[in-house]
């Protein structure tokens, strides 16, 4: 068994909270950051385990500032 660290982005949608995980592209919610996470963990076992990736790089995070009226 293959075990990676993958980055999960995290929003808010309502009264839920979204996770998302950019290197595998799944995705996943749940009433508490922590259960999206863990759901999100899960989403992306069960892809994984469908659709291995053979290499898996590293997502490059980073902030920038729009202007808008």
């Amino acid at each position: 068994m293959t075990s990676h660290t993958f980055t999960a982005v995290i929003h808010k949608e309502e009264d839920l909270f979204v996770a998302e995980c950019p290197e595998v592209g799944s995705a996943s919610q749940g009433p508490t950051i922590e259960e999206a996470i863990a759901n999100l963990k899960e989403a992306t076992e069960i892809y994984l385990e469908e659709f291995p990736k053979p290499k898996i790089d590293r997502t490059i995070m980073t902030t920038f500032e729009a202007k808008y009226a």
